[in-house]
């Protein structure tokens, strides 16, 4: 019998038909079962972490990530084939968002959130605030993502360790070498700095001259800076910067430099002349003298963002037309292409897997540009989620475990009266809550969020946890009080919401804990005398919050911030009161300010003091002396009188300007009067010798009666003294 007589009668015997189909579905099913055996096992021990991972492996993160504000999630694209394979769902985020990876987490940068995401399992695992409200530059490399906030001079690395490095003032656009080793330039002292990968300080080993303006970018992964006030190019090294080579172009200082160089030319546009120059760098290696720039004109009325650059392809933005163009290191234009999607800024992108990616404004399309040739490719990001998540397919059914020929099992016809009951999709875990937030009280915190999309079921409860506790609320709470929190201590605190099907993802907020204001200060006042105060007191409870400084106020005196604990006061009178309250913050909180401790002391009154300014005389029928003084009491009550002739008038009160009159009072040329002052606090005496200013004149008997007495209170003076 020939093979195909033998192939048709074996065909035609129901028996052997019967072996040959369970043979083939059991080797089906082995082969399957091995498959997904393996699998499972590289899961289990990707999953696990119980596989050791080679020293010093370094993950080239493959692809890109995009924010879909239609869709509100980040999704990625997969570069090699332009698809979109995996989907998170990160609510809430503004359009225009970033998004950034590291080895296992991703991350939706906004100009005032970052929500990290697990790649795995591409839930919302955390949110963080950013140290300024500005836009950074993005930068994925081994040991990072970095985000750069150039104006307020902060960097921000997302890899391991996590850390925060405050660069000291403003940067021009940053590098990253291969091995994850970030550059940075101060504009403001011309500083050329590097944060190595893992390391948590800047070094600077390099600096421009002072008043130049430089921009950063990498020539076969060695950092060199281009000076575009000498038009120059020097190598950075770890003893400063290599010698100058000219780049044979004049810059304007708005020029902008490609991250790095082009098959050994670097790419540098010049936007007011509108001018895209691809600079020689073989001048740099010494090892031949470096060729003529290559200017490409743009199209004049052109608005350019970039360039960025692979290692044989640069890429620039034309924003006036919303389109992409890709040049060669020859200057060759290789392809130009729209920005599909809204709005009018589309974004440029380096991947580590050599590509490049330009985001539409709000997420919806991403051009992918072949590193190799400069070809670009449209992914319609949007179109292609919607598609995956209405075009799954259900899972295939299973064929018996003893199948049958077909003419042994005949499908069973449904009953003709009865109509098939349409599908009805299954319920998922609800999505994460909407616009999570937490304010911050006195060991606690109210967090407060949106409704979780239910997916196909009710929400029946929401998942509150936190380092060190959790509770749960019911389905329909949009905010709860979570109590028993460590003043002072930050807390990531997430919310999960649960229906029928299970728990969904997590959205979260950080918030820093409040605790008491600071407790009364114990305050000691002593006075002295002169007007002299001094007070000082005991640092109070703080209750674990730092202290910022005191408030101190004395009676009469307004507040002052005082670093120490003790203040003087001068010019002081009488009964003083001293208060003090400790202004204290718990982290990046607000101010507080304590409970008011206060002392008393009351000022000792000095001697009073008294001077006599004027003296002046009225004759008949008054016969008076008035002297006239300017007292000084000190704070007690004073009282002054006047002698003249051993005659001492009656006290009269004084203070300030005070007239003292002395009555029946005859005189001849110049007179002596003392006055004396009195209060509590001692006395105090001034004389005054002379004649007064209005001299009576008198007649023959008037003057003989007067000068005997005169004479005889002369000579009662005397016997007196005798």
């Amino acid at each position: 019998m020939d093979r195909s007589r033998g192939v048709t009668a074996n065909a035609t015997d129901p028996k052997t038909a019967a072996r040959r189909g369970f043979s083939a579905v059991v080797r089906t099913r082995l082969a399957i079962a091995l498959l997904v055996t393996a699998c499972l096992v590289l899961i289990g021990v990707a999953v696990s972490g119980r596989a050791p991972m080679p020293a010093g492996l370094q993950f080239v993160q493959v692809g890109h990530w995009v924010y879909s504000s239609e869709l509100q999630s980040a999704l990625h694209i997969d570069g090699g084939t332009s698809q979109v394979d995996a989907r998170a769902s990160v609510p809430g985020a503004e359009q225009g968002s970033q998004v950034a990876q590291g080895e296992r987490s991703g991350y939706v940068v906004e100009r005032s959130r970052i929500t990290m995401f697990d790649k795995s399992t591409l839930s919302v695992e955390n949110t963080a605030t950013p140290p300024a409200t500005e836009t950074p530059a993005v930068l994925e490399a081994v040991g990072g993502p970095y985000l750069v906030y150039r104006n307020a001079g902060q960097i921000v690395r997302l890899g391991d360790p996590t850390a925060t490095v405050p660069a000291g003032g403003p940067l021009t656009p940053p590098i990253v070498t291969s091995a994850g080793t970030l550059w940075v330039h101060r504009i403001d002292n011309g500083s050329v700095c590097e944060l190595p990968r893992g390391a948590t300080r800047l070094a600077c080993p390099a600096q421009l001259p002072p008043g130049h303006s430089g921009l950063l970018a990498l020539v076969d992964d060695q950092p060199v800076l281009l000076d575009i006030t000498a038009d120059t190019l020097s190598v950075i090294g770890k003893d400063g910067l290599g010698e100058p080579v000219g780049i044979g172009v004049k810059l304007p200082p708005s020029a902008q430099v490609a991250n790095t160089s082009v098959d050994g030319r670097l790419a540098v546009a010049d936007p007011e002349r509108n001018q895209l120059h691809l600079i020689d760098t073989a001048g740099l290696a010494g090892k031949r003298p470096a060729g003529k720039p290559v200017s490409i004109e743009l199209p004049k009325d052109g608005r350019f963002a970039g360039p960025v650059a692979t290692s044989h392809v640069v890429a620039m933005v034309d924003e006036t037309r919303n389109e992409v163009r890709t040049y060669d290191s020859t200057g060759s234009l290789k392809s130009t292409k729209k920005v599909p999607g809204k709005g009018d800024r589309a974004r440029l992108a380096h991947g580590e897997d050599n590509r490049i990616y330009v985001d539409s404004a709000d997420g919806s399309h991403v051009l992918v540009v072949n590193g190799d040739n400069g070809s670009v490719v449209e992914v319609a990001v949007d179109e292609q989620a919607r598609n995956q998540t209405t075009s799954a397919a259900p899972p295939a059914s299973q064929p018996a475990d003893n199948p049958q020929p077909p003419s042994a099992q005949p499908p069973a016809s449904p009953p003709p009266s009865r109509q098939s009951a349409p599908p009805v999709a299954a319920a998922t875990p609800p999505g994460a809550p909407r616009n999570v937030s937490a304010s911050a009280g006195n060991g606690a915190a109210t967090v407060s969020w949106g409704a979780a999309p239910e997916n196909g079921a009710r929400i029946t409860a929401y998942h509150l946890s936190w380092p060190g506790g959790s509770t749960t609320v019911g389905g329909s709470a949009r905010s709860a009080t979570v109590n028993g929190l460590t003043a002072g201590t930050s807390y990531t605190i997430t919310v999960v919401a649960e229906n029928s099907a299970g728990r969904g993802a997590g959205a979260g907020a950080k918030v820093l804990i409040q605790g008491p204001p600071a407790g009364a200060p114990s305050v000691t006042v002593n006075a002295k005398l002169g007007g002299q105060v001094s007070a000082s007191w005991s640092e109070p409870d703080l209750h674990g919050a730092t202290l910022l400084h005191y408030v101190v106020s004395a009676t009469g005196k307004g507040d002052q911030q005082v670093s120490g604990t003790s203040v003087d006061f001068s010019g002081m009178t009488g009964a003083v009161t001293v208060t003090v309250r400790a202004v204290t913050k718990y982290g990046s909180g607000p101010a507080l300010t304590g409970a008011s401790g206060r002392g008393s002391a009351t000022v000792p009154a000095a001697p009073p003091t008294v001077k006599i300014t004027h003296v002046q005389g009225k004759g008949a029928p008054e016969q008076q002396i008035i002297v006239t003084v300017n007292a000084t009491s000190n704070g007690a009550p004073a009282k002054c009188t006047a002698t003249v002739f051993n005659s001492t008038t009656s006290p009269v009160p004084c203070s300030g300007t005070t007239n003292i009159t002395i009555s029946n009072a005859y005189w001849v040329g110049a007179v002596g009067i003392d006055v004396t002052i009195t209060s509590s606090a001692g006395t105090g005496t001034d004389h005054w010798q002379g004649t007064p200013a209005f001299l009576v004149v008198l007649g023959p008997l008037a003057l003989l009666g007067t000068r005997r007495a005169i004479k005889n209170a002369g000579k009662d003076k005397a016997k007196k003294e005798k």
